[in-house]
């Protein structure tokens, strides 16, 4: 069948005729088609004239025993089974879920993996009536059109919007594995040279997370000229901080782009790593890290928040998770000795 026009078609194609198209596509056979979606076969051949109609184009060609997929068939199939897998695979999600309770979280994906999920089976044993579901991503959705419930953030204080729940502070400390401890005494500042480094390789292209970087450390730490084995004292002598950057020298850097494969090499001896204390505390507690300088931990602008969406805030699973995520933010604050500032505080607890 050949059909022509002198206008191309601009309107849509009704979506109707595609599950039929979708199984004959599939089976190369009108009457397994039929069989499959439970109509006669001629309810199926006139269902494919009628997406030929709109579409302005064969999409088969018919055989005596057979039916074969012209190029524009070919074609279509290619954007319409994928289409329907997503759709059927909605729909499957949506009966599942369909009168349960559930929780959609977005965050990112090494608050996830370090603080989040090995959190998550206390709630589940209080709560084993809510699904939860997590997004892991670096994108920050927005709240008033995502399919997300709360939102828990990174940032600085002033960047975030009004209503945001603090949950804790963080400050940034050396921390290695006791393994490599045994063999690399860590005291002082140059103790750090003998060591590899383990950092963030995107800090320094990303605002205020430059803070996250050794060079930061540094630029506040640094040890007298005649320190061994000495505690190291903040900096105020601008000359005194250049002469220590240009004289320290580690014995190698190791970059990674996640927290968590930041701390994972330390925990596996690789080296030393300027970790975030909230996202390290159960490590240092159970003693799979250590922190060899305990005095010498830089406070961060950066702040954890939770965000809750505006058409959730009221729903009771909601509420729930919150509320539950709030004790363990304080628990958090209590195990690094964090102290908010009231002024970025909108509500603790």
């Amino acid at each position: 069948m050949q059909l022509t026009s002198s206008h191309p078609r601009t309107r849509p194609i009704s979506a109707g005729h595609l599950r039929a198209f979708e199984a004959v596509a599939r089976h190369l056979n009108f009457r397994a088609a039929a069989e499959e979606l439970s109509v006669t076969q001629s309810a199926v051949s006139r269902q494919i004239q009628a997406l030929e109609d709109e579409v302005g184009t064969a999409l088969f060609l018919r055989h005596t025993r057979a039916v074969e997929l012209t190029s524009a068939g070919a074609q279509l199939l290619r954007a319409a089974g994928s289409a329907l897998e997503r759709i059927d695979a909605a729909v499957r999600q949506i009966r599942q879920s369909a009168g349960r309770k559930s929780v959609a979280i977005t965050t990112w994906a090494s608050f996830a993996s370090m603080w989040l999920i090995p959190r998550l089976e206390a709630f589940q044993r209080e709560h084993p009536d809510i699904d939860i579901r997590i997004d892991a991503s670096d994108a920050a959705l927005d709240l008033s059109t995502a399919d997300v419930d709360l939102a828990l953030r990174y940032a600085v204080p002033q960047s975030m919007p009004a209503g945001s729940l603090r949950l804790f502070g963080e400050q940034l400390t050396p921390v290695a594995s006791p393994w490599l401890l045994k063999t690399h005494r860590i005291a002082s500042l140059d103790d750090l040279a003998r060591v590899t480094l383990i950092e963030a390789g995107d800090a320094h292209r990303t605002r205020h997370l430059e803070w996250l970087t050794w060079q930061r450390w540094l630029d506040h730490f640094a040890a007298p000229s005649s320190s061994k084995g000495a505690t190291a004292v903040p900096v105020k002598s601008a000359q005194a901080t250049k002469a220590t950057k240009a004289k320290f020298t580690p014995q190698r850097w190791l970059y990674f782009n996640y927290a968590h494969q930041i701390v994972q090499a330390a925990l596996t001896g690789q080296g030393v790593a300027l970790a975030r204390l909230p996202l390290v505390a159960e490590s240092l507690a159970s003693g799979d890290l250590v922190e060899p300088l305990p005095q010498m931990r830089l406070d961060s602008p950066l702040v954890y928040w939770l965000v809750v969406a505006p058409r959730s805030v009221q729903r009771p699973e909601v509420k729930a998770f919150c509320d539950w995520l709030l004790r363990e933010a304080e628990r958090t604050r209590q195990a690094i000795g964090d102290v908010p500032d009231p002024d970025t505080v909108d509500h603790i607890d």
